[in-house]
């Protein structure tokens, strides 16, 4: 696990109706279907003027800790002059992160790596938590992503 302190990111894309839950596998369900759409409507190539090719999967507006609803949103990062009609965007704040990378079979990766967080003694701060995918993370087999968690200073 690394520190680091990340400016702001403004991302466009498409965000979950309403808040998930962690609780009886919701999450699971709620933000794999966002993926299907964000795959089935091709989001991907609509977003202009990307600043790279990664996509962010934001875990915020958290109710309390993991165990408690939050808000999720896909999309990527473009400049802060870019808009675009019909999807959403979300302004990740400057804030300080450990940042960890999960690695194998997706998505069992990740969600190993989130329980290894959850029952880590970090001083979680709950803001904007996120993965980012790239060309790592093309060979679902043996997959790479980084996993950023909102941490206090």
């Amino acid at each position: 696990m690394e520190s680091v302190q990340l400016e702001k990111i403004r991302l466009i894309g498409l965000k979950l109706q309403g808040k998930t839950t962690n609780q009886n596998g919701q999450s699971s369900k709620d933000c794999g279907n966002l993926w299907q759409r964000f795959e089935q409507e091709k989001i991907f190539e609509q977003i202009p003027d990307k600043l790279s090719n990664k996509v962010y999967a934001v875990y915020y507006d958290y109710d309390g800790d993991e165990n408690q609803p939050f808000s999720y949103f896909i999309g990527c990062e473009v400049s802060d002059k870019t808009v675009l009609q019909g999807l959403d965007s979300l302004d990740i704040p400057s804030q300080a992160y450990i940042k960890t990378v999960a690695k194998g079979v997706m998505p069992g990766c990740i969600t190993e790596a989130w329980k290894k967080v959850w029952g880590s003694k970090l001083p979680r701060k709950f803001g904007f938590d996120f993965e980012t995918y790239d060309e790592r993370s093309s060979d679902w087999n043996n997959a790479e992503v980084d996993i950023f968690v909102s941490v206090s200073k």
